[in-house]
C-alpha cells in the first residue's frame, strides 16, 4: 500500500508492505522485492519516504560493510531475509530506523510466538538517508492493545529544512554612480505612481499596514531591477591557481578508479 501526503515545505509517501516469510521459496521472495522496488521507483526524489511493515528479517547489530543502510543497535540472531533487506536499502540509499537509537530490548523487539518463548525484531520502518537525521526515534510500544502478536512501532520524524530564499541584494553595485542614479530614479517613479493612485481612489486614509507594504514592495522591485541578487562567492583564501589544481587531482583520480589504475608517484599535482 503506498499513499503520499502532500506539505507546504515537503511531501511524504508512506509505502506499507509485507514480506514473505525465511523459509518461502526464493522466487515468491524475489518477486515481492521487485514490486517494492517498483513502488518505490514511483516516489518522486525530493519525497520524505517512509516504508513499514512486517519484513520477517532478523537484522541483528553487525552492520559492517553496511553502515549506511543500518546502525549497530538491533537485536537478535540475522537469518537470510536479512541480507535481503539490507540489499534492498543499500541499493536504494534507505536505512532501517529500528537499529539507530539505543533502547531496552523490550522497546525493540516487535513479534512475540504465541507460546511466548520466541521473540524477534522483524518489523521494520525504513527511511531514505536524505531524511536520516530527520529521524529522531524508533521504538517499540507494547501497550497497544491489538489483536496481533506484532507489538506497535511507533517513530518520530521532525523535519529540518532549509530556507529556499533568493538571498540577499547585491548592494555592492550601489558603489557605482550610474547604478545609483538608475536606482534612485526607478525609486521615484514607483512612489509617483503609488502617489497618482491614491489620488485617483481617494486612499488617504488607508490603512497604515496596507501602505507599508507598498512601501516595501517598491523597494524590492527596485531592487530586483537595478541591483539583482547576491551571487555566491567561493572561499577567497583560495586562490585560482589551487582550484585548478584540486579540479585536476579530481579528474585523475576519477579516471583511475573508472580503470582501476593504480595511482602512480607524482601524476597528481599537489595543491600549494
Amino acid at each position: 500500500m503506498r499513499a503520499r501526503m502532500t506539505g507546504k515545505c515537503n511531501n511524504i509517501t508512506l509505502i506499507r508492505c509485507y514480506a514473505p516469510k525465511n523459509d518461502s521459496d526464493e522466487e515468491v521472495k524475489d518477486k515481492f522485492y521487485l514490486t517494492l522496488q517498483a513502488a518505490l521507483e514511483r516516489v518522486p526524489c525530493h519525497d520524505l519516504t517512509i516504508i513499514t511493515g512486517d519484513l520477517n528479517a532478523k537484522v541483528g547489530e553487525d552492520n559492517t560493510n553496511n553502515d549506511r543502510a543500518m546502525g549497530k543497535r538491533g537485536c537478535a540472531t540475522m537469518n537470510e531475509n536479512r541480507e535481503r533487506l539490507v540489499d534492498f536499502c543499500n541499493m536504494n540509499n534507505l536505512v532501517i530506523g529500528g537499529t539507530l537509537f539505543q533502547h531496552r530490548e523490550i522497546h525493540k523487539l516487535t513479534w512475540c510466538s504465541s507460546n511466548g518463548r520466541d521473540k524477534n525484531q522483524i518489523d521494520h520502518m525504513m527511511t531514505n538517508g536524505k531524511w536520516r537525521h530527520s529521524l529522531t526515534d524508533v521504538k517499540v510500544k507494547r501497550g497497544a492493545d491489538i489483536g496481533s502478536n506484532h507489538h506497535l512501532v511507533t517513530a518520530s520524524v521532525k523535519l529540518k529544512l532549509r530556507s529556499v530564499g533568493q538571498g540577499s541584494y547585491d548592494i555592492d553595485k550601489l558603489k557605482s554612480s550610474e547604478i545609483q542614479k538608475a536606482f534612485i530614479l526607478q525609486l521615484k517613479n514607483r512612489f509617483q505612481a503609488l502617489a497618482d493612485l491614491d489620488e485617483e481612489e481617494g486612499n488617504a486614509d488607508e490603512e497604515i499596514n496596507k501602505k507599508w507594504d507598498k512601501v516595501t514592495a517598491i523597494y524590492k522591485q527596485s531592487s530586483e531591477a537595478c541591483l539583482g541578487y547576491r551571487q555566491k562567492r567561493g572561499k577567497e583564501w583560495i586562490t585560482p591557481s589551487t582550484w585548478n589544481f584540486i579540479e585536476t587531482r579530481r579528474a585523475l583520480k576519477k579516471k583511475r578508479f573508472r580503470h582501476n589504475i593504480p595511482e602512480a608517484k607524482g601524476q597528481i599535482p599537489q595543491a600549494v
